[in-house]
């Protein structure tokens, strides 16, 4: 009798430790790879869509803006795993050039917290008029995981400095965060794609996003008319095969995601719009 008792709060620990990990997973899965745009990819080609010179580009930003604060419930099927928010929480001076500073962070639930605490946070510093990246930095804490990265940019030298290294790239570039704020502030076509040059903990390649279609969701934070987005890199990473990721963004000026799908090996994980809070678009 004792034997089956120990076996069976066994199994229920085995249980539960398989619960924490599918899911903590998804709850930083679209912040660390997805909106990461994969961590694995091959040589960045000549295929760039940003050898131009950083002070002549200008984009006209009526997407976003101070102020702006997006909340998810992030889900392993029906399984809420916690939260993440992406916030537009300053305008500032940076490098003599206005640019924004963009927040995202991603927490546990209070259950599983109890297991496996998770608090990331993850920044980049945008250029505001012509939405490029001059700095990212993601910290890392998942359970006993600890894990930090910053790098710069340097638009006007084309260059990019990772840990010990100096690697040359195209004059704008995209960092794991800013590449969704600069998708929004481009028109979107269905059945066209937008291209972009993304750099993502010592990578470079380009990333191609298709419009595939416009559909209507609801989701809690209420019910939208949005474009369904494909992001899929011209590498070898996450996104070489389609239908991997997708994206609904509001079909409107705002574009504002509602909600990320992906599949994996076992089901599907998402992150859903929960509540928003506008903010206020500057004029440069």
């Amino acid at each position: 009798m004792k034997n089956k008792t120990i076996n069976k709060s066994r199994a229920s620990s085995y249980f539960m430790m398989v619960l924490i990990v599918i899911g903590i997973f998804p709850l930083v899965y679209f912040l660390t790879v997805e909106l990461g745009i994969a961590q694995a990819a091959s040589d960045f080609t000549k295929d760039s869509t940003a050898f131009i010179n950083p002070a002549e580009r200008e984009i006209d930003n009526i997407a976003f803006g101070v102020g702006e604060k997006l909340s998810f419930d992030v889900n392993y099927g029906f399984i809420n795993a916690g939260t993440a928010t992406m916030e537009v929480t300053n305008l500032i001076e940076y490098k003599e050039r206005p640019c924004y500073q963009i927040v995202s962070r991603a927490l546990s639930n209070s259950f599983f917290s109890t297991f496996y605490k998770v608090e990331d946070r993850v920044e980049s510093i945008i250029d505001a008029v012509g939405i490029y990246s001059w700095r990212f930095e993601k910290n890392l804490s998942e359970g006993s995981y600890r894990a930090d990265r910053m790098y710069e940019f340097d638009p006007f030298k084309q260059l990019v400095y990772y840990q010990k290294d100096t690697i040359e790239t195209p004059s704008a570039m995209q960092d794991a965060l800013s590449t969704l704020y600069y998708i929004r502030t481009q028109n979107l076509i269905v059945g066209q794609s937008v291209l972009l040059d993304n750099f993502t903990d010592g990578k470079l390649y380009p990333l191609e996003v298709k419009v595939l279609k416009k559909e209507t969701i609801t989701v809690e934070a209420g019910t939208f008319d949005c474009l369904v987005l494909e992001p899929i890199t011209k590498s070898v990473g996450v996104f070489k095969h389609e239908g991997r990721l997708k994206v609904w963004v509001t079909n409107d000026r705002l574009k504002m995601p509602v909600l990320m799908k992906s599949k994996i090996l076992v089901g599907s994980i998402s992150a859903e719009l929960t509540d928003y809070q506008l903010g206020e678009i500057d004029v440069f």
